[in-house]
């Protein structure tokens, strides 16, 4: 019979493997850091301005403030919510848990959503011209939910693509003291012996309409393709940028590569893990002050492009990654990911064009290996601090080594780019 928690297997013998080493502790007080929210609640300690705030104060007593919150620094929890996509379905038990933490370190959280919109859904169809421009309002309605009741700090849950950079630029735009949280990957599907995710579903399509598979499997497909709450098990755009945005350190180790749920569809052990660590990290950046661009970094933004290379990333990356530098004043152009990429090695072999889902990555160390790894080689800057108040190489230090396991594709990456140039230089000659 198969524990509760267990991922690796139907015995209930979990893995050996330990993912989320980091045990993170908070033993301060906040009491000093309430500090932007006195704008809204009213200064205690200034008569004057304490009656001045009254009415504010009173709407919040109404959804169970007390006099004591009113000492405490306010936190934003953005938790960009739907129930109509894998993606995202989790997010607000998520913020859930953070809040409870939270409340428990002595601050006082409040929770939002916002819109989101998921690519696997909404392209073929009109909805996908909703797409890309989500980002920037899930940006703007967390920057607005932040500023309208002047949080302190806040943490930034995401999910869905979009929802990840969407869920990091308010943080940088405004250099807030913030952390942000990837809400974690689906676990794969299985069907005749074979691994499933959200892509086969469109290569059964085309597939069947070929006549290489009848409707029968072509439903079976679609019915065990996505198993569980998550977002799309592939280095799609998704794990991509969360694989990034924790390189860059504005996120816990490990959580880019920690499963959302277990195979129960219940959050999983370490996805708990991660959110109890997030609010005592956030706990720690109000103590200590560091705020959003004393982390992102022109290095940071380095190692964030180095991680997406080596695990073959999605190219929304340079979207998102540019726009999240423009957001944190950090002087960042697309040669810059010609420069790091033409050094940087592949070494993972994900899906699109590999074999793996991140499931698999977890399995065996998740992208702290892979930042091991690639620091070894000379390739990312261990100096860059990070929101576990630690620097990339310290965190990394009691990572897992990848090379049990490490698959260079290196030359199958350069021979596609061969190909890739010569199908352009036969399109330019009319052959």
């Amino acid at each position: 019979m198969s524990c509760d928690n267990c991922n690796d297997c139907d015995s209930g013998e979990c893995s050996t493997i330990d993912r989320n080493p980091a045990s993170y502790t908070f033993n301060g007080d906040l009491k000093l850091t309430k500090t932007r929210s006195k704008a809204l609640t009213g200064d205690s300690q200034n008569r004057e301005d304490w009656v001045e705030r009254s009415a504010a104060r009173a709407m919040m007593r109404g959804v169970g403030f007390t006099d004591n919150d009113f000492e405490k620094p306010l936190v934003a929890v953005a938790t960009p919510f739907t129930d109509i996509t894998p993606c995202n379905a989790k997010i607000r038990e998520l913020g859930e848990i953070i809040s409870k933490e939270l409340v428990s370190l002595g601050a006082k959280p409040y929770v939002f959503g916002t819109p989101v919109v998921t690519d696997g859904q909404s392209m073929g169809m009109s909805g996908m011209k909703y797409s890309l421009p989500s980002r920037d309002l899930i940006a703007d309605s967390i920057e607005m939910m932040q500023e309208s009741y002047s949080c302190d700090a806040s943490v930034t849950l995401s999910g869905c693509d979009k929802t990840i950079p969407g869920a990091l630029m308010p943080l940088a735009r405004n250099n807030l003291i913030g952390i942000t949280l990837y809400g974690g990957s689906i676990l794969p599907g299985e069907y005749k012996g074979e691994e499933l995710n959200i892509v086969s579903t469109f290569e059964a399509i085309g597939k069947y309409s070929s006549g290489q598979i009848d409707y029968e499997e072509f439903m079976a497909i679609e019915g065990n393709a996505c198993p569980t709450c998550g977002s799309c098990g592939g280095m799609y755009t998704a794990n991509t940028m969360a694989s990034a945005i924790e390189a860059m350190g504005m996120s816990l180790p490990y959580s880019s590569s920690n499963p959302a749920t277990n195979k129960f569809n219940r959050i999983s052990e370490e996805k708990y893990e991660d959110c109890v660590n997030t609010a005592r990290c956030l706990a720690n950046l109000l103590v200590t002050g560091t705020r959003a661009r004393d982390i992102m970094t022109k290095k940071s933004f380095e190692n964030a492009i180095t991680v997406v290379m080596a695990l073959g990333g999605s190219t929304n990356a340079v979207l998102h990654l540019m726009a999240l530098a423009k957001e944190a004043a950090v002087d960042l152009d697309i040669q810059d990911f010609n420069r790091i990429g033409d050094k940087v090695p592949l070494i993972a072999d994900l899906k699109p064009s590999g074999k793996f889902v991140m499931f698999e990555l977890y399995q065996i160390g998740g992208v702290p290996m892979v930042i091991k790894e690639l620091y070894k080689q000379g390739l990312i800057h261990g100096d860059c601090m990070t929101v576990t108040g630690k620097t990339v190489a310290q965190n990394i230090a009691n990572a897992g080594d990848i090379s049990d396991y490490l698959k260079t594709v290196e030359k199958h990456r350069q021979n596609y780019i061969q190909e890739v140039k010569q199908s352009w230089i036969k399109e330019l000659i009319g052959a």
